[in-house]
């Protein structure tokens, strides 16, 4: 690091706390990774947190003149979001919105993810126009300065159309919110000449009618090449130039604070077709055709367009054959059969689908709609009958086929290379001849396996290229194709180069290409106005480098471990396949199709405090380059050493990363394996592991002095000094333990089952079991911890879950010697996958015995051990708490709902077991008033993290005690223990297992 950014840093220390600053080998790698196919180590990353600290970084940056780029979720796909020089992160401290008073806009923050907005505006019937299709991701910065759009979001609706006014901060570090009067009065003084410049080019444009017509004819269609220059001729006001500016800038020209929006209402009637064509070009042609068909003028107050169809998503033969698509199927049948005519066996090119939509107001005018589309289409070749339908269970397949094409591709290409998506846009009527031209150009560059798909509506497609950048050879067969493909969209069809994903670098050398001389020059003038100095992201949008699309491309190194020295033991288990080393090992081979999307890091919990999933899989494909190829033996080392706390200790292991992944990556598998890795070469710790294993009931009954201690603790120096003594304590390297921690509980026994009357109900169905009875296991957690302190239920869960039953009729039945038994989950998640196996395996035997052969329903009570027991024993029927009273004891139970604010936690396990629903379900039958926290995924405590890594924990719940205070929970709910401990210490309020609310709020149903 050069002297210029030493002084930078030691001037922003002064007003940043270091823990939001890295310089760090690690965490520079980590966060120079976006979803692009490039990239650059930043010297600095800041993560920022509120404009004035944010002013005074660009200050500071001007200052020592030294170039910034602006960053918040970083799935951008152009290059855009990178910099090899001061990152500055504007994500996880910008979630703030603002609903109009009349609900038709919203004002924004840059950190709030695109899909939340949709979520907010829900209640409401409105949403949020852009729909790209990384709005489960993006954040709304990323979304507005990219011009995003989407399926259903054409130019009319795009970021452009819909922005009401924008707060931006300039290089000069000043603030301007173009929709306060105030604000704007302040920088007509502060910055005249600024003003007299935007109008000067906005009349210098409008003077030149050629220019002004291009500009027109170019925003016709989707296009987000170059800097955005319909402002100047759509605007007047130079406040709201300098606003529109900015939609589609990429950062180059200043940071986007916050955003008003215009919302859209939405639809209440819904229907979609999936069309099969016989040929390409004719299914474009029947685009064509359908663009024509308009709608009234109440479709143009919902949506701001008044088309019939919105949307139509064309899937060429490739993406097709990538989703396995059932009709394709047929037709690849049919044509080796000789069953289509002019089509010789083996050629399946011909056959294209579009995905239709329509919409309406009313029930009537959405089947008027449909009818009109089918008489529309009767001129075309159809390969199927045409069917639209209304069941949302039907075209959400159909969507969801949409959707899965770029996973599909990505996860069948060959490991090591990029997955490449690149989209243009064709005026509409050109569309037939230009798609059909564009198949063939990409083939003819060897790219056989690429497919063609997109907003075929709007004349926008996107191409998805299996690249590897390993040779020069290929590096140059890309660059051939994309300066053909550029020669193709500018000189056959004046189309754009860029429709949707921005210029960056990848594009950067071919705008002027694309809009000339004139047009290129007035975007170099806009550029000039907002930064003099050229200092915001340079490179993109502006680069004079014609190369520059083909350097600095990224590495996808291989994953490599040596899988060989992993312990296996799965031949405990009765189904040796579901051993957890044989999971975790496929798991990991899977994170190579990791394309480094990003999409994962809106469910990665540990995203924002150190690394996120998805730079754990970019820091450890490093870590296997350098040290196979012996490339720089101490940056390996140093990245290694790094990685120990930022990746591996501070990794929740939750698995819900995977669910956004549209590979399914679980990384925490990919930590899972690394620990085991690490305790190979760790005998004491293994032995230690081994000791505990064969020792469970010891270790049971050492759990529980511990707790009686912390207990007179907790009495003898109460709350306050107990805090502070257990914080100094945990900050010298023990354990975290909080006035939370519950009092130990007695070894669970026999006698216990017979402590409540079963209660004599309803009939037995003859379906169910005779008698009524279900094998209960207490996880390790719960025979050994009872209530908190502050708990006003003093039976323990144990008990609770008995008395229960028994009021629903059922007969309990323990496991023999279940105080010697685990689930095996802690084996798992420290590494030892062998022993994880054969503790679940003597717990699976038990089970099997008690349940008679699996004759009985089997229940646990803490959901991160179901969610262990589900994956490796499959004979047996295994229940979370919710999910079990709903299936067998609603029936026999009366409800009396309660009117106490309350709060449910759902958890990770929870949510990935697919029980969640029936969680929220079940709260909502025992109470009247039960919310469900925003922003609140994995808790963060992780089994024992909570206790070793607390600020993983606090992390996780950042967002929970305001909204708790603000609500006025008195309790919350959840099923693991270990969560209800961390929520606790983070909440101020009791957190309980669902199974006491219910026990309350229920008496026998007679």
């Amino acid at each position: 690091m050069n002297t210029a950014y030493q002084e930078f840093l030691a001037d922003i220390k002064q007003f940043i706390c270091k823990d939001r600053i890295y310089t760090d080998e690690l965490r520079t790698l980590g966060w120079g990774t976006d979803a692009s196919f490039y990239r650059q180590i930043p010297q600095i990353v800041i993560r920022s947190d509120g404009e004035e600290e944010l002013s005074r970084i660009v200050k500071t940056c001007r200052k020592h003149r030294l170039p910034f780029t602006f960053r918040a979720a970083g799935t951008s796909l152009s290059g855009q979001s990178c910099s090899d020089s001061i990152l500055i992160v504007a994500g996880k401290h910008w979630e703030k919105y603002e609903i109009g008073e009349n609900l038709n806009t919203i004002q924004l923050q840059p950190g709030i993810v695109g899909a939340r907005v949709n979520e907010i505006l829900k209640p409401y019937g409105r949403v949020f126009p852009p729909d790209p299709a990384s709005i489960g991701s993006a954040m709304v910065g990323g979304i507005v300065v990219n011009n995003a759009s989407g399926m259903n979001c054409g130019v009319h609706a795009n970021s452009d159309r819909m922005m009401v006014s924008a707060r931006l901060i300039l290089t000069d570090g000043t603030i301007l919110d173009t929709g306060d009067e105030q604000s704007k009065e302040a920088f007509r003084k502060s910055h005249p000449d600024f003003l007299r410049r935007i109008e000067e080019l906005r009349d210098k444009v409008r003077a030149d009618d050629e220019l002004a017509s291009r500009i027109r004819q170019k925003y016709s269609i989707k296009n987000v090449t170059g800097l955005n220059l319909r402002p100047l001729i759509a605007y007047d006001d130079p406040f709201d130039i300098i606003a529109h500016a900015m939609v589609g800038s990429e950062g180059t020209l200043a940071f986007l604070a916050e955003v008003t929006m215009k919302t859209l209402r939405d639809y209440p009637y819904k229907a979609s077709a999936m069309v099969y064509f016989l040929t390409m070009k004719e299914s474009c042609e029947a685009v064509v055709a359908m663009k024509q068909l308009k709608a009234g003028d109440e479709d143009l107050a919902m949506s701001a367009e008044n088309l019939m169809v919105k949307s139509a998503e064309m899937l060429d033969y490739m993406s097709l054959s990538a989703v396995d698509d059932p009709v394709f199927l047929q037709y690849k049948e049919d044509v080796d059969a000789g069953r289509i005519e002019g089509v010789e066996p083996g050629d399946y090119h011909n056959l294209t689908a579009i995905l239709t939509e329509t919409k309406g107001i009313t029930h009537e005018q959405l089947l008027e709609k449909i009818e009109k589309i089918k008489a529309c289409l009767e001129q075309f070749r159809l390969y199927a009958p045409l069917e639209f339908t209304e069941d949302p269970q039907i075209y959400g397949k159909y969507w969801a086929i949409r959707s899965g094409i770029f996973p599909s591709v990505g996860g069948t290409r060959p490991v090591g290379t990029s997955c490449l998506i690149e989209d243009v846009a064709f005026p509409i009527e050109s569309l037939p001849e230009a798609t059909v031209k564009l198949q063939k150009l990409i083939a003819d560059h060897g790219y056989g396996d690429a497919c063609i798909y997109g907003h075929a509506f709007e004349g926008n497609y996107h191409f998805i290229l299996n690249q590897s950048f390993k040779s020069e050879s290929e590096v140059n067969r890309y660059a051939e194709m994309m300066r053909d493909v550029a020669k193709l969209v500018v000189e056959d069809y004046d189309g754009s180069l860029k429709a949707e994903h921005g210029t960056g670098r990848n594009m950067a050398p071919f705008v002027k290409y694309e809009w000339g001389n004139k047009a290129y020059d007035v975007m170099k003038e806009l550029k000039q106005i907002f930064d003099p100095e050229g200092l915001l992201n340079p490179g993109v949008i502006f680069n004079d480098d014609p190369d520059c699309f083909i350097k600095c491309l990224k590495p996808l190194p291989v994953l490599d471990f040596d899988f060989d020295k992993v312990p296996d033991g799965g031949h405990y288990l009765m189904d040796p396949s579901l051993s957890t080393s044989k999971e975790t090992i496929e798991q990991v081979k899977r994170a190579n199709k990791c394309i480094e999307c990003g999409f994962c890091e809106v469910n990665c919990m540990s995203c924002g405090l150190t690394l996120s999933s998805r730079m754990r899989i970019a820091v450890q494909r490093e870590i296997c380059e350098l040290e196979a190829t012996g490339a720089d033996p101490q940056r390996a080392a140093t990245l290694r050493k790094q990685y120990k706390y930022y990746g591996d200790q501070t990794c929740a292991t939750d698995g819900l990363c995977s669910t956004s992944c549209p590979m399914k990556i679980n990384t925490g598998e990919l930590t899972h394996l690394i620990r085991q890795m690490d305790m190979n070469n760790n005998p004491t710790g293994y032995k230690i592991g081994e000791f505990a294993a064969n020792h469970m009931a010891g270790i049971k009954q050492g759990l529980r002095v511990v707790l009686d201690v912390a207990h007179l603790g907790h009495i003898t120096l109460g709350p306050t000094l107990m805090t502070n003594v257990c914080r100094t304590m945990n900050k010298m390297g023990l354990p975290l333990w909080t006035t939370a921690m519950p009092k130990k509980k007695r070894q669970p026994k026999p006698s216990d089952l017979t402590q409540f009357i079963i209660e004599k109900g309803i009939p037995q169905k003859e379906e169910e079991h005779s008698p009524l009875k279900v094998v209960y296991f207490p996880s390790c957690i719960n025979q050994t911890m009872g209530t908190s302190k502050e708990s006003k239920d003093k039976r323990t869960l144990v008990d609770e879950v008995i008395h229960l039953l028994a009021k629903a009729g059922y007969e309990t039945i323990f496991p023999e010697g279940m105080e010697h038994m685990c689930c095996g989950q802690i084996w798992e998640s420290k590494g030892m996958l062998d022993i994880a196996d054969r503790k679940s395996a003597e717990l699976e035997e038990a089970l099997w015995k008690a349940s008679e052969h699996g004759k009985y329903p089997v229940l646990c009570a803490q959901s991160p051990c179901l969610h262990r027991m589900r994956k490796v024993m499959k004979k047996m029927k295994l229940y979370e708490p919710a999910e079990f009273i709903m299936t067998y004891l609603v029936e026999r139970l009366e409800f009396h709902p309660i009117d106490r604010h309350i709060a449910l936690h759902l958890t990770c396990s929870t949510r990935e077991m697919g029980v969640d629903k029936d969680m929220i379900a079940l709260a909502r039958l025992c109470c009247n008033n039960v919310y469900l926290p925003e922003g609140v995924g994995c808790c963060g405590f992780a089994g024992d993290r909570g206790f070793t890594f607390p600020e993983l924990n606090k992390y996780g719940l950042r967002k929970l005690r305001p909204q708790i205070e603000a609500n006025a929970i008195e309790v919350g709910y959840s099923n693991s223990r270990t969560c209800e401990i961390g929520l606790e210490t983070n909440t101020g309020i009791p957190y309980m297992s669902i199974i006491y609310l219910v026990n309350e709020c229920t008496t026998p149903k007679k």
